[in-house]
């Protein structure tokens, strides 16, 4: 598996290098990849999502230097910025990609990576990403087309969260949401972040081409 560490790229340069990712794996010219980077301040809109779910307006917006998107993953609207830690996988899963397996996987490599902190967190039934509680720590929205992946993850690392205050989170009106410098009281290096990201996601996506083998 390829991993690219990018640091800051803007969203719509990550999105594009995602798609030319994806066409390159669907033809078998480019392994597994799995890319990590923050974002600067970016609102993004899923397919379930709405316009009304983004609070400012347009020159509100602006003024903030905060870039709003219409995108093609699952799920709603939310934050990217700088201090999350965005995974996207660039994964092949076979003919008949179990998407909900995926979403699992995503959810339990990233459960691992904040036990490695010393963070207990979990999942919330009825709900994708990973919580404490009632409070989201990592999101999840992701995009499978002929069986390869797009999209992925955005786990808080030392995120400006009021930034979510703008915005009706993951289409959620009575869930929180929380980072890891809040729960340990100190700013963990984006690089361990991503050092233990790297080490979970090997593990459970451990065959090139195919799901994982497990699902805890």
């Amino acid at each position: 598996m390829d991993v690219r560490r990018l640091g800051l790229v803007p969203y719509e340069e990550a999105w594009a290098l995602q798609n030319r990712l994806a066409d390159g794996r669907r033809a078998g010219i480019v392994p597994d990849t799995l890319i990590l980077l923050e974002h600067p301040h970016t609102y993004t809109i899923g397919r379930r999502g709405t316009r009304d779910h983004v609070y400012l307006s347009e020159e509100e917006l602006t003024r903030r230097g905060i870039t709003c998107l219409e995108v093609d993953r699952g799920g709603d609207v939310t934050y990217h910025g700088p201090g999350q830690l965005v995974g996207y996988p660039i994964l092949d899963l076979g003919p008949q990609p179990d998407v909900g397996r995926y979403l699992r996987n995503l959810e339990g490599c990233l459960i691992d990576v904040l036990a490695d902190f010393g963070i207990v967190a979990g999942r919330l039934e009825g709900y994708t990403g990973v919580w404490l509680g009632d409070r989201k720590i990592a999101a999840i929205g992701v995009k499978v087309s002929q069986g390869v992946t797009t999209h992925g993850f955005a786990l808080n690392v030392s995120t400006d969260l009021s930034l979510f205050t703008h915005i009706l989170a993951c289409g959620i009106p009575d869930k929180g949401v929380t980072s890891m410098a809040v729960e340990l009281g100190t700013v963990p290096a984006m690089s361990d972040v991503e050092d233990a990201v790297v080490a979970h996601f090997m593990t459970r996506f451990a065959l090139p081409g195919t799901p994982a083998a497990h699902v805890a």
